[in-house]
């Protein structure tokens, strides 16, 4: 069993048995403001501001800001290096896409992925059962193209990030458009996700968070 939480932007906290893992930690110039964490595992997606923001995170963690196969308190991490425009990183950089393994749960977190996957990458991505996705546009894949790419991965359920909110990401759009474009009507957001393997079914589920920061 897995609870989530989301703390805006690509923030999310995830914590099992095994460890507790946060990914990309959000900085104030979103708009939202990280409480104090105390976890295992950070990930960075790419060392933008608003992704690492590590000053709110207590020392003792791991940290893992790039691709490889990783293996750190009975959890696996796979990075794999993608970009962050559709120019090979020429106009914005590199990203690192995520598939983070703990719970008998697969959890993919996209970053800020600029471009679609060719299938090798999908293929080394491989099965996912929780994706964390940029649902906003921006300086990422539009809501239209991410629901593209969506369909090719297959998760068993979608968490929307890094869309605007009341408290954060004034400059994106919210995520009724992304919606839309997924074919599904807007959940009622909930606080927390308390998830485990059984409670996924074949039909893909979206699930909405409130941010807590």
């Amino acid at each position: 069993m897995a609870e989530i939480r989301w703390f805006g932007h690509n923030c999310f906290r995830i914590r099992a048995k095994e460890a507790t893992v946060l990914t990309d930690p959000v900085g104030k110039r979103t708009g939202y403001s990280l409480p104090k964490q105390t976890v295992d595992i950070v990930t960075l997606s790419h060392e933008h501001a608003g992704h690492v923001n590590l000053e709110a995170v207590k020392p003792g963690f791991k940290m893992i800001s790039g691709p490889g196969e990783y293996e750190m308190n009975d959890t696996f991490i796979t990075g794999i290096r993608t970009y962050h425009d559709k120019q090979q990183g020429a106009e914005l950089g590199y990203n690192t896409v995520y598939l983070i393994e703990l719970e008998n749960l697969k959890f993919g977190h996209l970053g800020d992925l600029g471009h679609q996957l060719s299938d090798s990458l999908i293929e080394q991505y491989g099965s996912v059962d929780v994706l964390f996705v940029p649902a906003g546009g921006g300086p990422v894949l539009p809501p239209s193209e991410m629901a593209e790419l969506i369909a090719n991965i297959s998760p068993k359920m979608v968490i929307p990030m890094q869309y605007r909110t009341t408290r954060g990401d004034a400059e994106r759009d919210e995520v009724a458009p992304f919606l839309k474009h997924l074919g599904v009507e807007a959940p009622q957001p909930v606080e927390k996700l308390v998830i485990k393997p059984s409670d996924l079914t074949e039909q893909m589920q979206v699930v909405l968070l409130t941010p807590e920061s």
